[in-house]
Protein backbone atom coordinates (compact mmCIF):
# COMPACT_ATOMS: atom_id res chain seq x y z
CA UNK A 1 0.00 0.00 0.00
CA UNK A 2 2.91 2.37 0.70
CA UNK A 3 4.13 1.97 -2.90
CA UNK A 4 0.64 2.83 -4.19
CA UNK A 5 0.24 5.83 -1.86
CA UNK A 6 3.67 7.20 -2.78
CA UNK A 7 3.01 6.86 -6.52
CA UNK A 8 5.70 4.21 -7.03
CA UNK A 9 2.86 2.03 -8.32
CA UNK A 10 0.31 3.94 -10.40
CA UNK A 11 -3.05 3.29 -12.04
CA UNK A 12 -3.01 0.12 -14.13
CA UNK A 13 0.35 -1.12 -12.86
CA UNK A 14 0.50 -4.88 -12.44
CA UNK A 15 1.56 -6.36 -9.11
CA UNK A 16 4.18 -9.12 -9.19
CA UNK A 17 2.97 -12.73 -9.21
CA UNK A 18 2.29 -13.99 -5.70
CA UNK A 19 4.86 -16.79 -5.76
CA UNK A 20 7.61 -14.47 -6.99
CA UNK A 21 6.84 -11.83 -4.35
CA UNK A 22 6.69 -14.48 -1.61
CA UNK A 23 10.13 -15.72 -2.61
CA UNK A 24 11.56 -12.18 -2.71
CA UNK A 25 10.17 -11.37 0.75
CA UNK A 26 11.00 -14.73 2.29
CA UNK A 27 7.39 -15.48 3.28
CA UNK A 28 4.87 -18.14 2.31
CA UNK A 29 2.68 -17.81 -0.74
CA UNK A 30 -0.35 -17.97 1.57
CA UNK A 31 0.82 -14.83 3.37
CA UNK A 32 1.05 -12.91 0.10
CA UNK A 33 -2.33 -14.27 -1.03
CA UNK A 34 -3.97 -12.97 2.16
CA UNK A 35 -2.23 -9.59 1.75
CA UNK A 36 -3.44 -9.27 -1.85
CA UNK A 37 -6.97 -10.15 -0.75
CA UNK A 38 -6.88 -7.48 1.96
CA UNK A 39 -5.73 -4.66 -0.34
CA UNK A 40 -8.34 -5.76 -2.89
CA UNK A 41 -11.01 -5.62 -0.17
CA UNK A 42 -9.95 -2.05 0.58
CA UNK A 43 -10.29 -1.09 -3.08
CA UNK A 44 -6.60 -0.46 -3.78
CA UNK A 45 -6.25 -3.20 -6.43
CA UNK A 46 -8.40 -5.50 -8.53
CA UNK A 47 -7.74 -9.12 -9.48
CA UNK A 48 -8.45 -10.02 -13.12
CA UNK A 49 -8.96 -13.71 -13.82
CA UNK A 50 -6.18 -15.13 -15.96
CA UNK A 51 -4.37 -11.79 -16.08
CA UNK A 52 -3.14 -10.79 -12.63
CA UNK A 53 -3.65 -8.08 -10.01
CA UNK A 54 -3.65 -4.41 -10.99
CA UNK A 55 -3.68 -1.07 -9.19
CA UNK A 56 -7.12 0.57 -9.31
CA UNK A 57 -7.62 4.04 -10.73
CA UNK A 58 -8.99 5.46 -7.49
CA UNK A 59 -5.77 4.79 -5.62
CA UNK A 60 -3.77 7.29 -7.63
CA UNK A 61 -5.57 10.27 -6.06
CA UNK A 62 -3.29 11.90 -3.46
CA UNK A 63 -6.33 12.70 -1.33
CA UNK A 64 -7.53 9.16 -0.64
CA UNK A 65 -6.41 9.55 2.98
CA UNK A 66 -8.96 11.47 5.04
CA UNK A 67 -9.39 11.85 8.75
CA UNK A 68 -11.51 9.07 10.22
CA UNK A 69 -11.94 7.24 13.51
CA UNK A 70 -9.36 4.48 13.95
CA UNK A 71 -7.25 2.71 16.50
CA UNK A 72 -7.38 4.67 19.75
CA UNK A 73 -3.61 4.21 20.16
CA UNK A 74 -2.82 5.37 16.63
CA UNK A 75 -1.42 8.88 16.29
CA UNK A 76 -2.00 10.24 12.80
CA UNK A 77 0.51 12.98 12.03
CA UNK A 78 0.13 12.70 8.26
CA UNK A 79 -2.37 15.52 7.68
CA UNK A 80 -1.97 19.26 8.21
CA UNK A 81 -4.90 19.82 10.56
CA UNK A 82 -5.44 22.52 13.20
CA UNK A 83 -4.88 21.30 16.78
CA UNK A 84 -8.11 19.84 18.23
CA UNK A 85 -9.99 22.11 20.63
CA UNK A 86 -13.48 22.31 22.11
CA UNK A 87 -13.33 26.00 21.29
CA UNK A 88 -14.23 25.17 17.67
CA UNK A 89 -17.48 23.49 18.67
CA UNK A 90 -18.21 26.35 21.07
CA UNK A 91 -17.52 28.98 18.43
CA UNK A 92 -19.66 27.21 15.84
CA UNK A 93 -22.52 26.75 18.33
CA UNK A 94 -22.39 30.46 19.18
CA UNK A 95 -22.38 31.46 15.51
CA UNK A 96 -25.29 29.14 14.72
CA UNK A 97 -27.31 30.46 17.66
CA UNK A 98 -26.66 34.06 16.65
CA UNK A 99 -27.74 33.36 13.07
CA UNK A 100 -30.79 31.39 14.22
CA UNK A 101 -31.96 34.36 16.28
CA UNK A 102 -31.58 36.75 13.34
CA UNK A 103 -34.47 35.66 11.15
CA UNK A 104 -33.91 38.19 8.31
CA UNK A 105 -30.23 37.19 8.08
CA UNK A 106 -31.15 33.50 8.20
CA UNK A 107 -33.63 33.92 5.37
CA UNK A 108 -31.08 35.92 3.36
CA UNK A 109 -28.48 33.17 3.86
CA UNK A 110 -30.80 30.81 1.98
CA UNK A 111 -31.09 33.08 -1.08
CA UNK A 112 -29.05 33.25 -4.26
CA UNK A 113 -26.30 35.84 -3.89
CA UNK A 114 -23.52 37.40 -6.00
CA UNK A 115 -20.84 34.94 -7.13
CA UNK A 116 -18.13 36.74 -5.16
CA UNK A 117 -20.10 36.82 -1.93
CA UNK A 118 -22.00 39.56 -0.13
CA UNK A 119 -20.37 42.99 0.29
CA UNK A 120 -20.91 42.74 4.06
CA UNK A 121 -19.09 39.41 4.25
CA UNK A 122 -16.20 40.67 2.13
CA UNK A 123 -15.85 43.73 4.37
CA UNK A 124 -15.73 41.55 7.50
CA UNK A 125 -13.15 39.29 5.88
CA UNK A 126 -11.04 42.33 4.92
CA UNK A 127 -11.18 43.73 8.46
CA UNK A 128 -10.17 40.38 9.96
CA UNK A 129 -7.35 39.84 7.48
CA UNK A 130 -6.04 43.31 8.31
CA UNK A 131 -5.84 42.27 11.98
CA UNK A 132 -3.92 39.18 10.86
CA UNK A 133 -1.36 41.35 9.11
CA UNK A 134 -2.81 40.92 5.63
CA UNK A 135 -4.28 44.27 4.61
CA UNK A 136 -6.66 43.99 1.66
CA UNK A 137 -9.53 46.08 0.34
CA UNK A 138 -12.94 44.43 0.40
CA UNK A 139 -13.43 45.17 -3.30
CA UNK A 140 -10.31 43.13 -4.11
CA UNK A 141 -11.80 39.96 -2.57
CA UNK A 142 -13.90 37.09 -3.85
CA UNK A 143 -15.27 34.63 -1.30
CA UNK A 144 -14.67 31.02 -2.33
CA UNK A 145 -14.92 27.55 -0.79
CA UNK A 146 -11.44 27.29 0.69
CA UNK A 147 -7.87 26.78 -0.43
CA UNK A 148 -8.37 23.94 -2.91
CA UNK A 149 -11.25 25.77 -4.55
CA UNK A 150 -9.03 28.86 -4.77
CA UNK A 151 -6.28 26.87 -6.48
CA UNK A 152 -8.73 25.39 -8.97
CA UNK A 153 -10.27 28.77 -9.80
CA UNK A 154 -6.87 30.45 -10.14
CA UNK A 155 -5.35 27.81 -12.41
CA UNK A 156 -8.45 27.48 -14.59
CA UNK A 157 -8.52 31.26 -15.05
CA UNK A 158 -4.84 32.10 -15.52
CA UNK A 159 -3.68 29.09 -17.55
CA UNK A 160 -5.05 27.19 -20.53
CA UNK A 161 -4.69 23.41 -20.96
CA UNK A 162 -1.18 22.63 -22.18
CA UNK A 163 0.38 25.77 -20.70
CA UNK A 164 3.13 25.52 -18.11
CA UNK A 165 2.87 26.23 -14.40
CA UNK A 166 6.07 26.53 -12.37
CA UNK A 167 6.30 25.29 -8.79
CA UNK A 168 9.07 24.33 -6.43
CA UNK A 169 10.34 20.76 -6.79
CA UNK A 170 8.48 19.94 -3.59
CA UNK A 171 5.03 21.50 -3.33
CA UNK A 172 1.48 21.03 -2.09
CA UNK A 173 0.00 17.81 -3.56
CA UNK A 174 -3.32 19.56 -4.14
CA UNK A 175 -1.64 21.87 -6.62
CA UNK A 176 -0.23 18.89 -8.52
CA UNK A 177 -3.63 17.18 -8.59
CA UNK A 178 -5.51 20.24 -9.88
CA UNK A 179 -2.91 20.90 -12.57
CA UNK A 180 -3.21 17.31 -13.77
CA UNK A 181 -7.00 17.54 -13.93
CA UNK A 182 -6.88 20.78 -15.91
CA UNK A 183 -4.25 19.50 -18.35
CA UNK A 184 -1.67 22.04 -17.18
CA UNK A 185 2.00 21.03 -17.38
CA UNK A 186 4.01 21.53 -14.20
CA UNK A 187 7.64 22.67 -14.25
CA UNK A 188 9.81 21.87 -11.22
CA UNK A 189 12.06 24.64 -9.89
CA UNK A 190 15.06 24.05 -7.64
CA UNK A 191 15.01 25.41 -4.11
CA UNK A 192 17.44 25.61 -1.21
CA UNK A 193 17.45 26.38 2.51
CA UNK A 194 16.04 29.86 1.79
CA UNK A 195 13.33 28.80 -0.61
CA UNK A 196 12.87 28.98 -4.35
CA UNK A 197 16.07 29.56 -6.34
CA UNK A 198 15.49 32.76 -8.35
CA UNK A 199 18.40 32.14 -10.74
CA UNK A 200 17.12 28.63 -11.48
CA UNK A 201 13.64 30.08 -12.01
CA UNK A 202 15.00 32.59 -14.54
CA UNK A 203 16.96 29.94 -16.45
CA UNK A 204 13.98 27.58 -16.55
CA UNK A 205 11.78 30.36 -17.93
CA UNK A 206 14.27 30.92 -20.74
CA UNK A 207 14.14 27.23 -21.71
CA UNK A 208 10.50 26.53 -20.91
CA UNK A 209 8.43 29.73 -20.59
CA UNK A 210 5.64 29.36 -18.06
CA UNK A 211 2.51 31.42 -17.55
CA UNK A 212 2.43 31.40 -13.76
CA UNK A 213 4.33 30.41 -10.63
CA UNK A 214 2.66 28.82 -7.62
CA UNK A 215 4.52 29.71 -4.43
CA UNK A 216 4.13 29.51 -0.65
CA UNK A 217 6.38 32.27 0.74
CA UNK A 218 5.42 31.56 4.37
CA UNK A 219 6.04 28.17 5.97
CA UNK A 220 6.33 26.26 2.71
CA UNK A 221 4.53 22.94 2.56
CA UNK A 222 6.31 20.61 3.24
CA UNK A 223 9.78 22.11 3.89
CA UNK A 224 8.63 24.90 6.30
CA UNK A 225 10.98 27.42 4.62
CA UNK A 226 9.93 31.09 4.53
CA UNK A 227 11.30 33.28 1.76
CA UNK A 228 13.59 36.07 2.99
CA UNK A 229 12.64 39.60 2.05
CA UNK A 230 15.43 39.91 -0.52
CA UNK A 231 14.20 36.88 -2.48
CA UNK A 232 10.65 38.18 -2.46
CA UNK A 233 11.78 41.38 -4.12
CA UNK A 234 13.94 39.45 -6.60
CA UNK A 235 11.03 37.14 -7.40
CA UNK A 236 8.67 40.04 -8.03
CA UNK A 237 11.25 41.77 -10.24
CA UNK A 238 11.66 38.61 -12.34
CA UNK A 239 7.89 38.12 -12.63
CA UNK A 240 7.54 41.66 -13.98
CA UNK A 241 10.51 41.29 -16.34
CA UNK A 242 9.28 37.96 -17.77
CA UNK A 243 5.57 38.75 -17.40
CA UNK A 244 4.25 35.73 -15.51
CA UNK A 245 1.57 35.49 -12.82
CA UNK A 246 2.22 34.77 -9.14
CA UNK A 247 -0.22 32.52 -7.27
CA UNK A 248 0.57 33.10 -3.61
CA UNK A 249 -0.80 30.46 -1.23
CA UNK A 250 -1.11 31.83 2.29
CA UNK A 251 -3.30 29.10 3.75
CA UNK A 252 -0.78 27.22 5.87
CA UNK A 253 0.58 29.80 8.30
CA UNK A 254 -1.02 32.34 10.65
CA UNK A 255 2.09 33.54 12.49
CA UNK A 256 4.22 36.60 11.83
CA UNK A 257 4.91 37.16 8.16
CA UNK A 258 7.31 39.02 5.94
CA UNK A 259 5.89 41.23 3.17
CA UNK A 260 3.33 39.27 1.12
CA UNK A 261 3.95 39.11 -2.61
CA UNK A 262 0.55 40.64 -3.35
CA UNK A 263 1.74 43.84 -1.64
CA UNK A 264 4.96 43.91 -3.66
CA UNK A 265 3.28 43.11 -7.01
CA UNK A 266 -0.46 43.70 -6.63
CA UNK A 267 -1.02 43.84 -10.38
CA UNK A 268 0.12 40.24 -11.04
CA UNK A 269 -0.45 38.35 -7.78
CA UNK A 270 -3.44 36.22 -6.84
CA UNK A 271 -3.48 35.55 -3.10
CA UNK A 272 -5.28 32.56 -1.53
CA UNK A 273 -6.58 32.43 2.05
CA UNK A 274 -8.76 29.92 3.88
CA UNK A 275 -10.25 29.58 7.37
CA UNK A 276 -9.57 25.82 7.37
CA UNK A 277 -6.37 26.10 9.43
CA UNK A 278 -8.11 28.25 12.07
CA UNK A 279 -11.81 27.45 12.33
CA UNK A 280 -11.56 23.92 10.93
CA UNK A 281 -11.55 22.05 7.65
CA UNK A 282 -15.34 21.62 7.66
CA UNK A 283 -15.81 25.36 7.26
CA UNK A 284 -15.27 25.49 3.51
CA UNK A 285 -14.72 29.20 3.15
CA UNK A 286 -11.89 31.51 2.18
CA UNK A 287 -11.05 34.41 -0.09
CA UNK A 288 -9.15 35.07 -3.28
CA UNK A 289 -7.45 38.45 -3.49
CA UNK A 290 -7.08 39.21 -7.19
CA UNK A 291 -6.14 42.28 -9.27
CA UNK A 292 -8.92 44.00 -11.21
CA UNK A 293 -7.55 42.69 -14.52
CA UNK A 294 -8.54 39.08 -13.72
CA UNK A 295 -11.10 39.41 -10.92
CA UNK A 296 -14.14 39.27 -13.25
CA UNK A 297 -12.77 36.13 -14.94
CA UNK A 298 -12.20 34.38 -11.61
CA UNK A 299 -15.70 35.40 -10.52
CA UNK A 300 -17.08 33.92 -13.75
CA UNK A 301 -15.16 30.68 -13.12
CA UNK A 302 -16.63 30.55 -9.61
CA UNK A 303 -20.14 31.10 -10.99
CA UNK A 304 -19.68 28.43 -13.65
CA UNK A 305 -18.44 25.93 -11.07
CA UNK A 306 -20.88 26.45 -8.19
CA UNK A 307 -22.81 29.67 -8.96
CA UNK A 308 -21.73 31.21 -5.63
CA UNK A 309 -19.96 30.35 -2.38
CA UNK A 310 -22.43 28.79 0.09
CA UNK A 311 -24.02 31.84 1.81
CA UNK A 312 -24.83 29.88 4.95
CA UNK A 313 -21.17 28.93 5.53
CA UNK A 314 -19.98 32.49 4.86
CA UNK A 315 -22.63 33.82 7.29
CA UNK A 316 -21.44 31.45 10.02
CA UNK A 317 -17.79 32.36 9.47
CA UNK A 318 -18.59 36.07 9.68
CA UNK A 319 -20.60 35.58 12.89
CA UNK A 320 -17.62 33.69 14.27
CA UNK A 321 -15.34 36.61 13.40
CA UNK A 322 -17.73 39.26 14.74
CA UNK A 323 -18.14 37.51 18.10
CA UNK A 324 -14.39 37.44 18.74
CA UNK A 325 -14.38 33.63 18.97
CA UNK A 326 -12.12 33.37 15.89
CA UNK A 327 -9.49 35.68 17.39
CA UNK A 328 -9.56 33.88 20.74
CA UNK A 329 -9.24 30.53 19.01
CA UNK A 330 -6.27 31.76 16.98
CA UNK A 331 -4.56 33.11 20.13
CA UNK A 332 -5.00 29.74 21.86
CA UNK A 333 -3.78 27.93 18.75
CA UNK A 334 -0.57 30.01 18.67
CA UNK A 335 0.18 29.12 22.29
CA UNK A 336 -0.64 25.46 21.73
CA UNK A 337 1.65 25.20 18.71
CA UNK A 338 4.49 26.87 20.61
CA UNK A 339 4.12 24.24 23.33
CA UNK A 340 4.08 21.43 20.76
CA UNK A 341 7.21 22.76 19.07
CA UNK A 342 8.92 22.75 22.48
CA UNK A 343 8.11 19.03 22.74
CA UNK A 344 9.59 18.45 19.30
CA UNK A 345 12.79 20.18 20.32
CA UNK A 346 12.98 18.05 23.47
CA UNK A 347 12.64 14.79 21.54
CA UNK A 348 14.22 15.54 18.16
CA UNK A 349 16.61 18.38 18.94
CA UNK A 350 19.61 16.29 17.97
CA UNK A 351 18.27 15.56 14.48
CA UNK A 352 18.05 17.59 11.27
CA UNK A 353 14.60 19.13 11.14
CA UNK A 354 13.03 22.52 10.46
CA UNK A 355 9.74 24.13 11.48
CA UNK A 356 8.23 27.55 12.11
CA UNK A 357 7.28 28.72 15.60
CA UNK A 358 3.54 28.36 14.93
CA UNK A 359 3.61 26.01 11.94
CA UNK A 360 1.52 22.87 11.91
CA UNK A 361 4.33 20.56 10.77
CA UNK A 362 8.04 19.95 10.77
CA UNK A 363 10.26 18.66 7.98
CA UNK A 364 12.59 15.91 9.18
CA UNK A 365 15.59 15.06 7.01
CA UNK A 366 16.59 11.48 7.77
CA UNK A 367 20.12 10.46 8.75
CA UNK A 368 22.42 9.20 6.01
CA UNK A 369 21.58 5.68 4.92
CA UNK A 370 17.93 5.81 5.98
CA UNK A 371 15.10 5.46 3.44
CA UNK A 372 11.92 7.48 3.90
CA UNK A 373 9.47 4.78 2.81
CA UNK A 374 11.03 2.21 5.16
CA UNK A 375 11.00 4.76 7.97
CA UNK A 376 7.33 5.56 7.37
CA UNK A 377 6.40 1.88 7.31
CA UNK A 378 8.28 1.19 10.54
CA UNK A 379 6.47 4.04 12.30
CA UNK A 380 3.10 2.89 10.96
CA UNK A 381 3.68 -0.56 12.43
CA UNK A 382 3.90 1.15 15.82
CA UNK A 383 0.82 3.30 15.27
CA UNK A 384 2.41 6.58 14.13
CA UNK A 385 1.53 7.93 10.68
CA UNK A 386 3.70 10.49 8.87
CA UNK A 387 4.13 11.47 5.21
CA UNK A 388 7.23 10.81 3.07
CA UNK A 389 8.42 13.33 0.49
CA UNK A 390 7.09 11.43 -2.52
CA UNK A 391 3.54 12.94 -2.70
CA UNK A 392 5.04 16.44 -2.75
CA UNK A 393 7.32 15.85 -5.75
CA UNK A 394 6.57 17.73 -8.97
CA UNK A 395 6.77 15.57 -12.10
CA UNK A 396 9.42 12.88 -12.03
CA UNK A 397 11.77 14.70 -9.66
CA UNK A 398 13.46 12.32 -7.18
CA UNK A 399 12.15 12.41 -3.63
CA UNK A 400 14.55 13.38 -0.83
CA UNK A 401 14.86 11.07 2.15
CA UNK A 402 12.71 13.19 4.43
CA UNK A 403 9.26 13.13 6.04
CA UNK A 404 6.66 15.70 7.00
CA UNK A 405 5.37 15.34 10.57
CA UNK A 406 2.18 17.26 11.34
CA UNK A 407 2.55 17.90 15.05
CA UNK A 408 -0.72 19.86 15.08
CA UNK A 409 -2.81 16.81 14.23
CA UNK A 410 -2.27 14.85 17.47
CA UNK A 411 -5.33 14.79 19.72
CA UNK A 412 -3.36 16.37 22.55
CA UNK A 413 0.19 16.89 23.79
CA UNK A 414 0.26 13.49 25.50
CA UNK A 415 -0.50 11.77 22.18
CA UNK A 416 2.15 13.88 20.48
CA UNK A 417 4.70 12.89 23.11
CA UNK A 418 3.93 9.19 22.54
CA UNK A 419 4.42 9.66 18.80
CA UNK A 420 7.63 11.65 19.21
CA UNK A 421 8.98 8.94 21.50
CA UNK A 422 8.36 6.33 18.80
CA UNK A 423 9.97 8.54 16.16
CA UNK A 424 13.01 9.16 18.35
CA UNK A 425 13.43 5.44 19.10
CA UNK A 426 13.33 4.64 15.41
CA UNK A 427 15.85 7.34 14.58
CA UNK A 428 18.19 6.17 17.33
CA UNK A 429 18.10 2.55 16.13
CA UNK A 430 19.95 1.33 13.01
CA UNK A 431 17.87 0.85 9.89
CA UNK A 432 17.04 -2.67 8.74
CA UNK A 433 16.93 -3.67 5.07
CA UNK A 434 13.42 -4.86 4.18
CA UNK A 435 14.09 -6.60 0.85
CA UNK A 436 15.47 -10.05 0.09
CA UNK A 437 16.44 -10.27 -3.53
CA UNK A 438 19.27 -11.28 -5.84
Amino acid sequence: MAAIESGELGEGDKLPPQRRLAYALGVTTGTVTRAYAEVERKGWVEARVGSGTYVCASTTNPFTHVSAPGDAQQVDLSLSLPPPSEQRADGLAHAMAALQNDRPALAHAMDYQPEGGLDRHRRLYAQWLDRLGLPMAAEELLIDQGGMNGIFLSLSTLLAPGERLAAEMLTYPGLISVAQQLGIRTVAIEHDAQGIDIDALAMRHERQPFAALYVMPEHHNPTTVSLPESRRHALVALARERDFWLIEDGVQYMGERATPLYQLAPERTVYLFSVAKILGGGMRSGVIRAPASVRPRIAAALRNQSWMPPPLIASLVCRWIESGHADRLLAWQSEEMAARHALVQAYLGGYDYSGGAEGFYIWLRLPAGRRANTFVEALAERGVLVTPAEPFCVGSEPAPQAVRICISAAADRAALERALGVIRENLDSPGIAMWRTL
